[in-house]
C-alpha cells in the first residue's frame, strides 16, 4: 500500500497532476485560457515551456499545451523550448555548483560502487555514456521531472553549458511538438 507520509514528494506530484487536471478541465478555466491565448497566446507558451522543465509545475504546463491552439505550431515550439531552456539552465547550474559535493561523496558509497564495478565490467565507456545521455534526454524531452535528466548529466558527465543548452533546447522543442500536436 502506497504510504504517503513515506513519499511526500511523490504524494505531492500526484495531487498536482490531479489538481491540474481539475483546473482544466472546468470550463470556466479553459474559457479564460482561450481568450488569453488569443491575445497572448506565444507569452502564454514560452511561460508553459519554463514550468515543462520542473516536476511540480509540468502538469500545469501541459495543460496550458493542450489548452493553447497557435497558428504556428513550430514558432509555438520552439518558443515554448526557450522558455524549458532557461529553466534546465537553472537547474544545471544550481547542480553544478550545488550537489558537486554530495556526488563525489555519493560515488564512494558500497552499493554505487557496486553497481558502478557491475557496469563498468559489462558495457564499454562509450555505451554508457551514451546510454547515460539517452536515457537523459528521454526524460528531458518527456513531461518528466527535468530535474532527473539534468541531474544526470550535470552530474555525472563533463558536457559544457553551452552544449548542454543546445541539447537542452532541441530536445524540449520536439516534446513540446509532439504534445502541441497530439493534444489537437
Amino acid at each position: 500500500m502506497f504510504n504517503s507520509k513515506k513519499y511526500p514528494k511523490l504524494t505531492v506530484f500526484a495531487l498536482t497532476i490531479i489538481l491540474a487536471y481539475i483546473i482544466f478541465k472546468d470550463p470556466i478555466v479553459s474559457d479564460y485560457l482561450i481568450k488569453i491565448s488569443a491575445s497572448s497566446g506565444y507569452i502564454l507558451i514560452f511561460l508553459a515551456g519554463m514550468l515543462f522543465s520542473f516536476g511540480f509545475t509540468a502538469p500545469f504546463a501541459i495543460g496550458l499545451f493542450i489548452m493553447s491552439n497557435p497558428e504556428n505550431i513550430f514558432f509555438a515550439s520552439i518558443l515554448g523550448g526557450f522558455g524549458a531552456l532557461i529553466a534546465d539552465l537553472l537547474i544545471f547550474n544550481f547542480i553544478k555548483f550545488s550537489f558537486m559535493d554530495e556526488f563525489r561523496k555519493l560515488e564512494k558509497e558500497k552499493t554505487l560502487l557496486k553497481l558502478k564495478n557491475l557496469v563498468n565490467h559489462t558495457l564499454s565507456h562509450k555505451i554508457r555514456l551514451y546510454l547515460l545521455y539517452v536515457l537523459a534526454g528521454f526524460i528531458i524531452a518527456s513531461p518528466l521531472p527535468d530535474e532527473i535528466g539534468v541531474m544526470m548529466i550535470a552530474g555525472l558527465t563533463k558536457i559544457k553549458q553551452f552544449v548542454f543548452g543546445i541539447v537542452s533546447f532541441l530536445l524540449n522543442s520536439i516534446g513540446i511538438y509532439l504534445l502541441i500536436i497530439l493534444s489537437h
